[in-house]
């Protein structure tokens, strides 16, 4: 037993719900307190997490033994008052395909070992530094490269929603987790939706900083000058905790922003009374499910409600695979070509189907996609002159069966997958995902909130008074009654 009280029932949020579901600021207040400790905590959810392993497959590790001991030391720093952060004794994972020191990276992949390695990535180094308890590693599809998660390694991945149903991807295993009720936040990455899609499809508040905002290494060419790292969180205010705590730049990339020493609380409850937000359904080309579009009209009204002038902006981004695909399938081809070919027959089909077509990319074929990709941030930034955000669907379904066969013809990327949200992965300007609520079959759809260049505290405000006005609140008892039933 901690030397700290345990949780009581009069403490809980919501007394028919284990402490697992509260959130990272409500712990630590607890924690201040002296009525919870990290040790009775991580015992709570290392017990929660490996019941439900064998139905959710988030996990590829648990280290339950490191979380313990970090949480011993933790607990020690509250009971002298001096916690490293705001955020100390919190528990979080960290996506395979990010290393951690002294754990394997394997990326969902037979062409990965068993390798531990050498250092941390920038925001696990961060994460450590606040005082953060790391939980393990969670689940990927194949070198992430879709957006459900499955994997030759590591099987398949379950929304804790409907466990016929996948919980998007790439950040897949983050975002079961997180809406399974297993802990508050999950490391997550965005290389073309992957934190706002499973976000999207599970529920959650899923933030997509800006290009750089948070450090990256190692940065793996060219997928390197989209990714940008996160969390995917049950509440807003935790989201604008971790940036504050994860943001800043490292010297291992060079690309990272300088730090703007910003406190991303600050101002979050400012609202957005006479912003101009820009409505687009479609962007022009995407059919979306009528659910999802009703849904994000919905979620259009509230902003009205909250002072906004909403507009309906039509036709905005062209379609986007003649222009882009160049990148996208010729990063796999550069992959592809580091493994071994006697390997090659172990690799998802799906992308080394993907891989081998680009292994046909030219450098003139590249060189128009940059160009392409310079001039659609260019024209979003102005765009941005005029309005303060713009309001679309983060995916054009709600999740998918985990049966699916992404990039397929029933489910090509372009037009199902990720036609939202690759879009400010390629201009690097922010974006989030926030819950809008659920289809007639009970999963469910997100709104996307993308904000102008380098303005995360304006996509965290504007998130936030969302957040107010939607009356979603966690935990939601759908999820608790799959969960309980297993």
């Amino acid at each position: 037993m901690s030397q700290l009280h345990n949780l009581g029932t009069h403490e809980k949020r919501m007394s028919d719900h284990p402490s697992t579901w509260i959130s990272a600021s409500e712990l630590t207040t607890l924690y201040a307190r002296k009525v919870l400790s990290p040790v009775d905590l991580i015992d709570a959810m290392v017990e929660r997490a490996s019941r439900l392993q064998p139905s959710l497959n988030a996990f590829v590790l648990i280290d339950g033994d490191g979380a313990r001991a970090a949480a011993k030391d933790s607990e020690a720093r509250w009971l002298k008052g001096q916690p490293l952060s705001a955020l100390d004794g919190v528990p979080t994972t960290i996506k395979d395909t990010t290393p951690v020191k002294g754990w394997p990276t394997r990326y969902g992949s037979h062409a990965t070992d068993e390798t531990a390695a050498g250092e941390n990535a920038p925001i696990v180094d961060r994460f450590q530094a606040a005082g953060l308890i790391l939980l393990g590693k969670t689940t990927t599809p194949e070198f992430g490269w879709k957006a459900l998660t499955d994997s030759p390694l590591q099987g398949t991945t379950r929304n804790p929603w409907n466990l016929k149903h996948s919980p998007g991807g790439s950040s897949g295993g983050a975002s079961a987790l997180t809406a399974a009720g297993i802990n508050p936040f999950n490391h997550g990455n965005d290389g073309g939706g992957s934190i706002r899609i499973p976000a999207a499809h599970t529920g959650l508040v899923g933030l997509k900083p800006s290009y750089g905002r948070i450090a990256q290494y190692p940065a793996d060419a060219p997928f390197a000058d989209v990714i940008s790292q996160g969390v995917l969180a049950r509440s807003v205010l935790d989201t604008a905790l971790a940036l504050n705590t994860t943001a800043g730049p490292d010297p291992r990339d060079w690309r990272s922003l300088p730090a703007d020493r910003r406190d991303y609380t600050v101002g979050l409850d400012d609202g957005v009374r006479g912003w101009r937000i820009g409505l687009s359904l479609d962007f022009g080309h995407v059919k979306a499910d009528a659910e999802v579009r009703e849904l994000v009209a919905e979620a259009a009204r509230h902003f009205e409600a909250l002072g906004a002038h909403v507009e309906d902006v039509g036709p905005l981004i062209e379609p986007l695979q003649n222009s882009f695909e160049p990148l996208w399938i010729g990063s796999f081809a550069t992959r592809l070509r580091q493994i071994p070919t006697q390997l090659h027959g172990k690799l998802d089909p799906g992308f080394r189907a993907a891989a081998e077509k680009g292994l046909a990319i030219t450098l003139a074929d590249y060189a128009r996609s940059y160009e392409a990709k310079s001039k659609l941030a260019r024209d979003l930034a102005l765009w941005h002159r005029k309005y303060d955000l713009l309001l679309a669907p983060v995916t054009p379904t709600a999740a998918p069966p985990v049966e699916t066969l992404y990039n397929s013809d029933a489910f090509p990327r372009w037009t199902k997958g990720a036609p939202y949200t690759l879009p400010c992965n390629l201009t690097g300007q922010p974006a989030a995902s926030m819950p809008a609520g659920l289809t007639k079959a009970g999963l469910p759809v997100g709104i996307q909130l993308i904000g102008p260049p380098r303005a995360d505290h304006l996509v965290l405000r504007a998130m936030r008074a969302y957040e107010g006005s939607c009356g979603w609140t966690w935990p939601q008892q759908r999820v608790v009654e799959t969960l309980t039933a297993l």
